[in-house]
């Protein structure tokens, strides 16, 4: 088995939450990537990687872009589009692994659709990042193009041929590519491209001509683990920052009774960023509470003062947990506060149902 080397790597990573960001930076040097850059928003890597003739050095030369899903003012989706599909984007090609919290079936369904190369769900750990890694190196699947797709080859096969496909169609209407240099659109609905390019990836980590998949050196690995566990000591900081702002939109959520949309949709944006690094971080109930504020604060939630009361008794549950320091499931303290919050959910569920 090849052992790699990332210093010739260079990894863009694209995130808005500013502790996450750092952390993905961090363990990607850890494993020695070369070159790690950064991103707040899907904005502002159009204007970073955009190509522009007039440039003295070329932006397109990343290898890998790490992105999150839920960004604003352009999100992960709309990112992952205009890398495929805009002709300002350098590189259609380059691999694209979405990095949310968010991996629900109909998320996982649209960034398939738009090309994604690896979909890496929030909580993270070392080893599902440097999983995903190796198996853009490892891996890489042919690109197919067709009138309505541009991306790497959706259908996910073992031990089938690559020239076999699953719709009846001609070798008049596959065109095998070998070159990125021509990206032209099929004549008609049946027209398909193949690109099967060179694994650029694999030469880059000095895998060359080696047979099957590569690792990284465990001690690497081990750095790692002991930086995501370095960074998990400010998790609680973190954390409480986000319930003082979870409280403060609740405070004014009570203070207009109508028009509490607003206030909702921030609280449903922050429950999705608890949700995503609870786990990451050695506190799995977060993760679970969050997500369950996440459901409950959606498109539709009622926006009377019972939703408000149970917001507040979802922040309640968070805050126990972390100021408690409960690890795991929680026990018996899991329990309860798993309980307490479920009649408080109950209660509202009722109320709606009087109404």
């Amino acid at each position: 088995m090849a052992v790699y080397d990332l210093d010739r790597f260079s990894i863009l990573v694209v995130e808005d939450n500013t502790y996450i960001r750092n952390i993905l930076m961090r363990l990607l040097r850890s494993m020695r990537v070369g070159t790690v850059v950064q991103a707040a928003s899907g904005a502002d890597v159009v204007e970073m990687l955009k190509v522009d003739p007039g440039a003295v050095v070329p932006t397109k030369h990343v290898d890998i872009i790490l992105s999150d899903l839920v960004m604003s003012p352009l999100n992960g989706l709309l990112l992952l589009r205009w890398v495929r599909t805009a002709k300002e984007s350098p590189n259609r090609f380059i691999p694209f692994v979405m990095v949310s919290g968010a991996a629900d079936i109909d998320y996982v369904n649209a960034a398939r659709d738009l090309g994604v190369t690896e979909f890496l769900a929030k909580p993270f750990s070392v080893q599902s990042v440097y999983k995903r890694l190796m198996r853009v190196i490892d891996f890489p699947r042919q690109f197919v193009l067709t009138k309505s797709y541009f991306g790497p080859d959706r259908r996910r096969r073992r031990g089938s041929p690559p020239d076999k496909e699953r719709r009846k169609l001609t070798d008049e209407d596959i065109k095998i590519v070998y070159s990125s240099d021509k990206i032209a659109e099929p004549k008609d609905d049946r027209g398909v491209w193949n690109f099967r390019l060179p694994n650029r990836l694999k030469d880059l980590a000095g895998g060359a001509g080696a047979a099957g998949s590569g690792e990284l050196p465990m001690e690497l690995l081990a750095q790692a683990e002991e930086e995501l566990e370095r960074a998990s000591m400010d998790f609680t900081d973190w954390a409480v920052d986000y319930l003082k702002q979870l409280s403060g939109l609740c405070d004014q959520a009570l203070r207009q009774p109508a028009g509490r949309r607003r206030q909702l949709d921030e609280i449903n944006l922050l429950a999705h960023e608890l949700r995503g690094q609870g786990g990451t971080f050695g506190y799995p109930l977060v993760t679970v509470i969050a997500k369950m504020l996440f459901d409950a604060t959606g498109a539709g939630c009622p926006e009377d003062d019972n939703a408000i009361e149970v917001v507040k008794a979802h922040i309640d549950a968070l805050r126990a947990v972390i100021r408690d320091k409960v690890a795991g499931d929680g026990g018996e303290v899991g329990n309860e506060l798993m309980t307490s919050l479920q009649a408080a959910i109950d209660r509202r569920n009722k109320e709606l149902v009087k109404k």
